[in-house]
């Protein structure tokens, strides 16, 4: 059997993802947080780092500044729409399209 000459070279695209699974990408970080961690104290720790890690996704899928939005929460500023807003957005829009 001869060895291949460019060995890796299949993975070099940065087209190309490695897996096409965004569940198991979604947790991901909650998985190496947990690992360097140790985890939460108590159940209600749990789950706000739940909810925070959640809304972190969202923010990234929906490509908007996870630290902008919380900042914009907390300061009651207005400036960007709730994350239901822009979902409903994104959807009605992605349903025109069809």
């Amino acid at each position: 059997m001869e060895k291949d000459p460019t060995p890796g070279l299949w993975c070099s695209s940065a087209r190309t993802s490695l897996h096409t699974n965004d569940s198991e990408g979604d947790i991901r970080g909650h998985v190496k947080w947990r690992k360097i961690s140790g985890g939460t104290r108590s159940d209600l720790g749990r789950r706000c780092r739940e909810r925070f890690a959640s809304l972190k996704r969202t923010c990234r899928k929906l490509g908007i500044s996870f630290r902008d939005y919380l900042d914009d929460r907390i300061r009651r500023n207005g400036h960007i729409a709730s994350l239901p807003e822009m979902i409903r957005a994104r959807t009605a829009a992605a349903s025109t399209v069809h």
